[in-house]
């Protein structure tokens, strides 16, 4: 069965097309700057790439062109769009509606369109990904696999806010959390790589990007995650805030006269380790300008692991032990620096990392000592793998 996963941003259509019966990766690529001059696609096919520079003036038109690279007699890997069996869409916010993947109909486009209040930015893409399928592969099963979905098992009192319980009646005021489809592979996989079943562990998963969240699961469901009504909340992340006290956000709107718009800018895109550092973004500059002697470099660094290690130690009590800690997306992955650091607050938990083990990036393993009381691992990610999988259950 093959089944190709759509993944639409605002701006851009990441894909890849998916063997099942082997789970092999047949071609992927990125479509970026879509609506904007100099639009491009990059895809990738056995090692190779190829770069088509072609203005796309929406994600249908995106879209196309990304099928027709699919059935290129040069590049494809397929001969004909009939080959493709089902497609799988990730979804960014699917509100209480959603507690697990769907086939896509009108009442769950409705859905979507529902939940666009949270996720402002994806939503609308995400629906323009499924009209463009269902309009060039007619007749094909298209899946939702929402990334909110997969914290639907939070208990009451884990997504509650503490603020008048009408704002939860009208507005849907509460915990969402996100990232749910890379916490529920990791789950598994790290319950396979245990031998044990994923209902006898306390997982500990960190998921930490430019975005980044943690969550708690117990007996392989989420109990807890850090993001919040949306992806703002939780630790501090690339250029996100992350958790605040509120008074913090209405002193400065009035100190500054901002507009609540105004506000949200400087939260997700003017915070986090560049309002820290003021240098950048991306960990790697940081770790750079540390070993030159940049002092905010180096407690911006500090901060952000002292946060994600806090967020560990509520979890644990959140759940009355932990079996794991795992570690995954780009940084989880690539950071031994960011591992080591925050494993160094989790001593009391009778944590204990090998750091020759720790030295590695992208590499699938444990990182802690035999005498560890909890174990640590690397696990890289496999978001398009999880959606395709949801994706086969319900088509079949």
């Amino acid at each position: 069965m093959k089944v190709l996963v759509i993944n639409c941003g605002s701006s851009s259509v990441k894909y890849q097309l998916m063997d099942m019966d082997k789970e092999e990766v047949m071609a992927k690529g990125n479509y970026e700057k879509i609506g904007q001059n100099g639009s491009f696609l990059t895809h990738k096919v056995g090692g190779e790439k190829y770069k088509f520079e072609k203005d796309a003036k929406n994600h249908d038109e995106a879209i196309k062109l990304v099928l027709e690279q699919l059935t290129d007699k040069e590049h494809g890997v397929i001969s004909s769009l009939d080959e493709i069996n089902a497609i799988g869409h990730r979804i960014v916010h699917g509100g209480e509606k959603f507690t697990e993947s769907v086939i896509i109909d009108d009442e769950v486009i409705k859905g979507i369109e529902d939940a666009i209040k949270f996720a402002p930015l994806h939503n609308p893409a995400h629906l323009q990904g499924i009209r463009a399928c269902q309009k060039e592969l007619p007749g094909k099963p298209n899946v939702a696999v929402f990334d909110t979905a997969f914290h639907q098992t939070m208990p009451k009192e884990h997504y509650l806010y503490p603020i008048p319980y009408e704002y939860y009646e009208k507005y849907g005021v509460r915990k969402y959390g996100a990232h749910g489809t890379s916490h529920k592979y990791v789950a598994h996989r790290i319950a396979e790589l245990l031998g044990k079943p994923i209902e006898d562990l306390k997982i500990i998963n960190c998921h930490i990007g430019q975005g980044a969240s943690l969550c708690a699961i117990q007996n392989g469901k989420c109990t807890d995650t850090s993001m919040g009504l949306t992806p703002l909340g939780g630790i501090a992340m690339g250029s996100r805030s992350g958790d605040l006290d509120p008074s913090v956000v209405t002193y400065i709107m009035e100190q500054e006269n901002l507009t609540p718009q105004e506000m949200n800018t400087i939260l997700n895109k003017k915070s986090g380790l560049l309002a820290l550092s003021g240098i950048s973004v991306d960990n790697r500059d940081l770790e750079e300008a540390m070993e030159k002697g940049d002092e905010r470099a180096a407690f911006a660094l500090k901060e952000y692991h002292y946060i994600i290690a806090q967020y560990i130690a509520r979890y644990a009590a959140a759940m009355n032990g932990v079996d794991v800690i795992t570690f995954t997306a780009g940084v989880g992955e690539r950071g031994p620096i960011t591992r080591e650091d925050v494993c160094s607050y989790l001593g009391f938990m009778g944590v204990e990392l090998d750091k020759e083990l720790n030295n590695v990036k992208a590499v699938e393993r444990e990182i802690s000592t035999p005498n560890s009381k909890v174990k640590v691992w690397i696990v890289p990610t496999d978001e398009e793998l999880m959606i395709a999988r949801e994706t086969v259950a319900l088509a079949k």
